[in-house]
């Protein structure tokens, strides 16, 4: 990393692959009580939903996003993708979310240690598999609780804690991470290497786990499509982009996403990245109080809203308590 560059801020956003978006909003929205702060649609296929879930305000670092293609197959595991998506806690709430979670059949796992953090390993009802994570609050990330929520502020989801990525060759992909982006080791346990941005801690780290002789894994239904990292502001992200380009990534053009903007790289070993500006956010064409209550377009497909209104199934209120 150029001595010069400012640190990367941490995640950004994660955005996986769902089945029926209805669905996913009941499980989101309703069983993990998450806010749905944008109803809109990938803008590269606006034919389906982009649904963007968070904390109350949608802070950068709280929002995890779905493309809900319904008709796509699972996903298939191997190297080369992110494999699961880690969701930060309060201390001591992880019994209250095994009671939720038992409560809706959700797929858990046994409570388990991972770097010192109690973690309860769930999977969703599209085959995503995740990790609430007992946290403490980073101090990169801000947090709004949410009083719609069906769940109490005190066991409320604070944001992303990481994601873990399966790796053909780990060293190509740390060398990368620490060259172009700024990373530093923070750890082994039980094959997994973690591999964190400023403070190291909840929402600015990874784990990555050596896998030499598996399949190159492949998305759908279940799989996380993309990282996406914090940047402060058009200049940092240009500032990033110009070293991970000089480390061999190819990024694309910076693209306006109109909340926020987005540059889109590989790195070596084949998780999609993203670098995501902080601003403009959310409430730019929304008013807080009403964040994803309706259809929200970008200004360059509102010209098409009714084509693209009556593609799309209708959504209702999460089905759940």
């Amino acid at each position: 990393m150029p001595e010069f560059m400012k640190d990367i801020k941490g995640i950004h956003h994660i955005t996986a692959i769902a089945g029926p978006a209805q669905e996913n909003l009941d499980f989101y929205a309703g069983v993990l009580g998450m806010r749905l702060v944008k109803r809109s649609v990938n803008q590269d296929d606006p034919g389906t939903y982009h649904l963007f879930y968070a904390d109350a305000e949608g802070n950068p670092g709280t929002d995890l996003t779905f493309f809900p293609w319904a008709q796509m197959a699972p996903s298939r595991d191997g190297y080369g993708l992110s494999n699961e998506v880690s969701l930060a806690v309060p201390p001591g709430s992880l019994s209250f979310w095994q009671g939720r979670l038992e409560r809706y059949s959700i797929r858990m796992g046994r409570a388990e240690v991972r770097f010192g953090q109690n973690v309860l390993p769930a999977i969703d009802p599209h085959g995503l598999p995740l990790a609430l994570v007992e946290s403490q609050e980073s101090l990169g990330r801000v947090f709004s609780p949410w009083d719609g929520s069906p769940i109490p502020v005190e066991h409320q989801i604070r944001g992303l804690e990481s994601a873990r990525m399966v790796e053909r060759d780990l060293v190509v992909t740390t060398s990368f991470l620490s060259k172009a982006m700024g990373f530093r080791h923070l750890g082994t346990e039980s094959g997994w290497h973690r591999y964190g941005v400023g403070d190291g801690k909840s929402g600015a780290y990874v784990d990555l786990r050596e896998e030499p002789t598996a399949i190159r894994g492949a998305w759908g239904t279940g799989s996380v499509h993309h990282i996406a990292w914090r940047v402060d502001d058009d200049a940092h992200q240009l500032e990033v982009r110009e070293s991970v380009a000089q480390e061999g990534a190819h990024a694309t053009p910076v693209i306006d996403r109109f909340w926020f903007k987005s540059v889109y790289f590989k790195e070596p070993g084949g998780v999609l990245f993203e670098l995501a500006t902080e601003g403009p956010g959310f409430a730019v064409d929304e008013d807080r109080a009403r964040l994803g209550e309706s259809l929200v377009l970008p200004p360059w497909l509102e010209p098409n809203r009714g084509e693209i209104e009556a593609g799309l199934p209708k959504l209702v209120a999460p089905r759940v308590d």
